[in-house]
């Protein structure tokens, strides 16, 4: 017969943090210290598995968490002040697209397809600026992405004048969106935090455009050495090509798209083969997929990420050790 330890060990190897909270204050297990650490580490647990970025790191109201899985968590958090420190996602998105890849895993395993196919949309949207990540030295900080696009000769951000030819391909949100972030840095906190929530994803699209589907570059890619500026151009085509791609579009059937549908495991499978043969006609994309028989339950998904940020990006362990903390508290 399992007894209430069994039930709370199997709920933390599913990674049902919620749940497993859930029973630890309604006191399935003796109102002791291990109860406190056991309810914040699946408070924090939650957070991360539900990519609840502006608050990672942050300190639980159930209790204190590891001041080193708080740090691993801070790599991935976007910064909520212009000035905070350390600048987390805005300095590099490989942890972020680490913990990606490791969320993805999860939700796979639990079956739980509408918060995959959400995660992938996630990943979708910030890949180019994955891409852009070793050309700019950081993963679009407004602080600092001014003496990058901007300068003599640089149509990013500026408006298009009544009139005259247009000579930029952005759209007009993404025209919007680069202009607001060569000037967020010196906003208020309020408007900081609007600009991430609705723009910064636009401005990854945008740099996207300048790389991989602009008619007439600008100074933006032109100033770059032509082997760099190669070398991206390949990155951020692959980049497009995924977020167009019948994986990422399963969004529009799930209920955090338009529709009121939830994909099956074989449908997210289909999907994501179907991408991988549109995504290997780059010869990028054939490299990084070819022969790919991993264990990922996407097979090849972290090779895919891998080649658009030019860096080795495997699924993290984030979740794994706080849930490997949790059974060892248990215990």
């Amino acid at each position: 017969m399992e007894t209430a330890q069994d039930v709370l060990a199997a709920l933390a190897r599913r990674y049902a943090f919620g749940d497993l909270e859930a029973l630890i204050t309604q006191g399935t297990l003796a109102a002791d210290g291990r109860s406190t650490a056991v309810a914040a580490l699946c408070a924090f647990g939650q957070r991360v598995l539900d990519l609840d970025a502006e608050d990672f790191g942050m300190p639980e109201e159930a209790g204190e968490v590891s001041p080193d899985l708080l740090d691993r968590a801070r790599a991935s958090r976007m910064p909520q002040a212009p000035r905070e420190r350390p600048r987390g996602a805005l300095a590099s998105l490989r942890p972020a697209y680490r913990l990606l890849l490791e969320v993805i895993e999860i939700r796979w395993r639990r079956r739980d397809m509408a918060a995959l196919v959400a995660a992938v949309h996630i990943a979708g949207e910030y890949l180019p600026m994955l891409a852009w990540e070793p050309v700019l030295g950081h993963a679009g900080d407004p602080a600092l992405i001014g003496a990058a696009v901007g300068g003599d000769g640089s149509r990013f951000g500026v408006p298009i004048e009544p009139g005259t030819p247009r000579m930029c391909d952005h759209t007009r949100p993404e025209r919007s969106a680069c202009e607001r972030t060569l000037r967020v840095a010196k906003e208020p906190g309020p408007g900081w935090r609007a600009y991430l929530d609705r723009q910064h994803s636009q401005v990854s699209s945008a740099l996207g455009d300048c790389a991989a589907r602009c008619r007439t570059p600008c100074t933006v890619v032109t100033r770059l050495d032509d082997l760099v500026r190669a070398d991206l151009t390949g990155r951020c085509k692959l980049a497009a090509d995924f977020a167009d791609s019948p994986l990422v579009k399963l969004r529009h059937a799930a209920p955090v798209g338009h529709g009121f549908g939830v994909p099956s495991p074989e449908e997210v499978q289909a999907a994501w083969s179907r991408a991988r043969t549109s995504l290997s006609r780059h010869p990028l994309g054939k490299a990084a997929l070819a022969g790919t028989d991993d264990s990922y339950p996407l097979p090849g998904l972290p090779a895919l990420f891998s080649a658009i940020a030019a860096a080795e990006l495997h699924p993290d362990t984030l979740l794994h050790d706080v849930t490997k903390r949790i059974m060892s508290t248990l215990s």
